[in-house]
C-alpha cells in the first residue's frame, strides 16, 4: 500500500505486507522486529501474525507517538 492508500483506508488493522512499502523494508523485517518487541509503532501479535493498528501507525508516522 502507498501512504495515501493507508490514510484513505477503512481497515482498522494493517499487515506487515501493507506497510512494508511505506517503511522501505521487507515484510519479514517487520515480523522479526515484532517478535523481538522492537517496532517503534503500536502492534500486537496474534499467533504468528503481526498486526498493526492503522490509527496508531498513522499517528507514529506523523510524529504523534513518542513512546509506545
Amino acid at each position: 500500500m502507498t501512504w495515501e492508500q493507508i490514510l484513505s483506508s477503512n481497515k482498522p488493522i494493517l499487515k506487515p505486507q501493507e506497510i512494508s512499502g511505506v517503511m522501505g523494508c521487507h515484510p519479514q523485517v517487520i515480523n522479526l522486529l515484532a517478535k523481538q518487541n522492537r517496532l517503534p509503532f503500536p502492534f500486537f501479535r496474534s499467533g504468528n501474525r503481526t498486526k498493526i493498528p492503522r490509527e496508531g501507525f498513522i499517528a507514529w508516522m506523523q510524529g504523534g507517538l513518542k513512546n509506545v
